[in-house]
């Protein structure tokens, strides 16, 4: 690499449709006694505040047209950005062509990620995708060895503290950095209107996919101490509440498995509407230790707690409504990696204020379960894109396929345990009692040892709480897909099990359906499977 150098900036062109920071920016330029060029609204408001401004139109002798579509596409303007000033070749041709030197070029966007998000009509969207300012941040970014680049105002202290440590001039390695952060922000800029131009089109699975994020949090590491980790957030014209989306009220940084069980936590708890009653979810290991919904939140906590009170321990808690005291004062009794809920009221504040390693997240709102959108898996060398799980069954997508019809509650458990099945790691078998789990088995390699799990997991909370027999007696059963031999279903019958939901689609259906008939099971086949691996 080439000897950085070391010339102060003489010549500056600002051009910002973001206009925070921008007259103190220009005052220091001025007073550096830094030439200044600008365009339409940048001009107008550095020379309302006294700056002394050059307009681009007259700098490169040729008017803005079309609207001002046409105004920084010149070579008096690319040539100033893009020429080597210690290449012989390039400065003959900037004097023979009267180019001057651009040293410092200050470049925001215009708003379309904002435009698209406000709902904009198309015609509206178009014409706020920025051509010049791109092609003016790409030619100072790749010229970085001679010319600074800004493309956010955070940015402005940084490039005057350099300049006044420099005696003018910026350090190679800012110019490296925000060329590097020039790119990524046009990167993103496609990005979002290539995205947006595909789902004009209807779209969803173009033949280039490009995802851009902002970094929010870069985090201690990732799942080991070992990994390096951040934590990214997306744009959206309408966020689904969430863990991207909550402020924190308590507690210490979010490490990526906090994330990443939090996350699974609130969808989940976020299937039950607050309409319906409280709702908790006790996550560990991004899987369900105990969920429940009840009269009070305090009630659905503690029916939640009993299904495995030992995973429970330094888990994650989620519900669907507001944290009040009394459930708070539950929560306070055994050690929580994290809260997270739409709301808290204050004597809930004030109880877990006590627990400083806790962190309490508030959202404001549930994820909506039937949202439409993407989710994306590493895999080596490439990416594996699909639709969001927003698939819910109802009572009208059930078919009883047995002799027994089953009961009204046990329906309502049926639907209960198959919308916690979704967010169970395959293979899935959750047993339900009352509006709770009882039993949960997740992550076999086979269904029946997950059903075996999910009863052993029963006597376990049976014995921790000193109930005289197992709660999976009396309970229903949910199996996230269908089940390939009736033995899966043959336990969960021997565990007590009085009705059972399944996808159904089987070549041996037929054998399930008369394994629960000859044990007088009630069975209904929802026709929607929920693998989540």
């Amino acid at each position: 690499m080439s000897p950085a150098p070391t010339t102060p900036i003489k010549r500056a062109l600002l051009s910002v449709s973001d206009k925070n920071g921008l007259i103190e920016f220009g005052q220091f330029l001025s007073d550096q006694g830094v030439e200044i060029l600008s365009t339409g609204g940048s001009a107008k408001a550095l020379a309302d505040a006294g700056i002394v401004v050059t307009e681009v139109s007259s700098h490169t002798g040729f008017p803005e047209m079309m609207d001002g579509r046409v105004k920084t596409l010149h070579p008096k303007i690319h040539g100033g950005l893009l020429a080597l000033r210690d290449n012989d070749t390039h400065v003959k041709a900037m004097t023979d062509h009267d180019i001057a030197n651009i040293d410092l070029l200050v470049v925001n966007l215009y708003p379309f990620e904002e435009t698209v998000e406000k709902g904009a009509d198309f015609d509206t969207c178009i014409e706020n995708i920025d051509i010049g300012g791109p092609a003016m941040i790409r030619s100072a970014a790749k010229n970085h060895k001679f010319v600074t680049v800004v493309v956010e105002a955070r940015d402005y202290e940084a490039v005057k503290a350099s300049m006044l440590e420099n005696n003018g001039a910026t350090s190679a390695d800012l110019r490296r950095a925000l060329a590097a952060r020039a790119y990524a922000r046009t990167g993103s800029y496609d990005a979002a209107i290539s995205a947006w131009f595909a789902a004009q089109l209807g779209d969803s699975y173009p033949d280039r996919l490009n995802v851009t994020a902002t970094r929010k949090q870069t985090l201690r590491y990732g799942e080991n101490p070992h990994q390096n980790a951040a934590f990214y957030v997306s744009r959206s014209a309408t966020p689904r509440p969430g863990i991207a989306t909550a402020r924190q009220i308590q507690g210490k940084e979010l490490s990526y498995n906090n994330l990443n069980d939090t996350d699974a936590a609130f969808e989940l708890v976020s299937e039950f509407d607050a309409a319906s009653g409280p709702a908790v979810a006790i996550i560990k290991h991004a899987n369900p230790c105990g969920v429940a919904q009840a009269a009070t939140m305090k009630e659905a906590y503690n029916q939640a707690l009993l299904c495995d009170q030992t995973s429970a321990f330094g888990g994650i808690i989620a519900l669907n409504s507001t944290l009040d005291g009394a459930t708070a004062e539950e929560i306070s009794k055994i050690f929580t990696e994290v809260v997270i809920a739409p709301d808290a009221d204050q004597k809930a504040l004030e109880i877990l204020a006590a627990k400083k390693n806790l962190r309490l997240l508030l959202t404001g709102g549930l994820a909506d379960p039937r949202a439409v959108g993407q989710t994306i898996k590493s895999v080596a060398g490439g990416y594996l894109l699909q639709d969001r799980d927003n698939g819910k069954v109802t009572l009208d997508d059930l078919k009883v396929v047995t002799e027994r019809q089953p009961t009204e509650q046990e329906l309502k458990d049926l639907l209960f345990a198959f919308t916690v099945c979704k967010h169970v790691k395959s293979n899935a078998i959750i047993y339900v009692k009352d509006g709770a789990t009882v039993g949960i088995g997740a992550g076999q390699m086979s269904r029946v040892d997950s059903a075996r799990v999910a009863v052993r997991k029963a006597e376990d909370a049976k014995e921790a709480a000193g109930f005289p027999e197992v709660l999976t007696k009396g309970s229903v059963v949910a199996s996230d897909a269908f089940f390939p031999f009736a033995d899966g279903l043959i336990h969960a019958a021997e565990a007590g099990v009085t009705a059972v939901i399944q996808p159904g689609g089987s070549m041996r259906d037929d054998e399930v359906i008369a394994a629960a008939n000859e044990r007088g099971l009630a069975m209904v086949m929802t026709g929607m499977r929920h693998f989540r691996h």
